[in-house]
């Protein structure tokens, strides 16, 4: 028979790597099968509205570096479509950026005309909402209601599985099973 210490132990452990699982966020290419481009008035707009953003998703930019590129900008910049002062600029074709903060986050092509013919993107990752107590009187029983999950682009043949869980979640659920049969046999 398992101690107390045993089970708390394993308890703390299945919390810990269900929390460190939980951190891996969805893959995003930008455009989808077009890419960050100006060829073929892709909706940037339309793109990321259609999209659920969360801490931890990574958003990936593919594009031809020698016509474009890559800059985070303030939303005045973004509205204005000025270069002038980058939070960051990524030129190399291939740009991931993992989403570490709740809000919006400005991105735009610098080279000239491009932001001004549609090529920038507004990524908003919203706050979970607050749950109020019911007042009284009320009941706690909610229906349920359920959404369409959006739905992340495969960037590569072999991200099917990482867009899930990402290599470090895999690694970590691969580890945790000897620790679940270790102690479901006690």
């Amino acid at each position: 028979m398992a101690s107390i210490f045993e089970n708390r132990a394993m308890a703390v452990l299945c919390l810990i790597f269900a929390l460190l699982q939980v951190a891996n966020g969805a893959v995003y290419k930008v455009g989808d099968s077009a890419g960050w481009t100006t060829i073929g008035n892709v909706n940037y707009k339309l793109w990321a509205a259609n999209k659920t953003f969360q801490l931890g998703d990574i958003i990936v930019f593919e594009y031809n570096p020698q016509f474009h590129n890559v800059i985070q900008v303030t939303h005045a910049e973004y509205r204005a479509c000025n270069t002038s002062s980058p939070i960051s600029t990524h030129t190399t074709g291939n740009d991931t950026i993992t989403i570490e903060t709740h809000g919006h986050h400005f991105f735009l092509c610098g080279v000239p005309g491009h932001c001004q013919a549609g090529q920038k993107v507004d990524i908003n990752v919203l706050r979970a909402p607050s749950v109020a107590p019911n007042p009284p009187g009320f009941s706690s029983q909610v229906p349920a209601v359920t959404f369409p999950p959006s739905s992340p682009t495969d960037v590569s043949a072999n991200s099917a599985l990482n867009m899930h869980f990402g290599k470090p979640g895999w690694l970590l659920l691969v580890l945790q099973l000897p620790l679940v049969f270790y102690f479901s046999n006690k």
